[in-house]
């Protein structure tokens, strides 16, 4: 048992010794966020964007984002997700799912539709759809589908 310990002690030394004669890691450079300049210092969030505008007495603008429904990863799913919004009235287009992406099947809402879909309406759709996410992202920044 003596030899066994041993050898346990013999072979971590030598497991440490190896680890130590590879490169050092060396420190980042770090640049301070305080020197970067132009639009990256104006990064917020959309949340804090519709909440400045509420408090300046504007209201949040029905373009600031748009909601994304989906995460589907077998397509018929997501085709019965889309029947049950299409019977709800409210406007939608299909994403095409791209072949890179392991995202699944996604479902852009119409800006004018956003305002049928509550809170309680997507718990409801979540309960019957397992898989189902939401996303509110920018629509600028989204290409179209064509």
């Amino acid at each position: 048992m003596r030899w066994l310990f041993l050898l346990l002690l013999v072979l971590n030394v030598f497991y440490y010794i190896w680890h130590q004669q590879e490169a050092p890691l060396r420190a980042k450079d770090v640049t301070p966020l305080s020197l970067y300049r132009g639009s990256q210092q104006d990064i917020r969030l959309l949340s804090e964007a519709t909440d400045s505008a509420r408090e300046k007495g504007k209201p949040a603008s029905p373009d600031s984002g748009c909601l994304y429904l989906g995460g589907f990863t077998r397509q018929e799913i997501a085709l019965a997700a889309e029947r049950r919004l299409g019977g709800m009235d409210i406007k939608f287009q299909s994403l095409p799912k791209d072949s890179s992406d392991s995202a699944g099947y996604w479902v852009r809402v119409a800006p004018e539709s956003r305002r049928l879909v509550d809170d309680l309406q997507l718990l409801n759709l979540s309960r019957e759809f397992n898989e189902l996410k939401h996303k509110i992202m920018p629509c600028e920044g989204v290409a179209p589908a064509g």
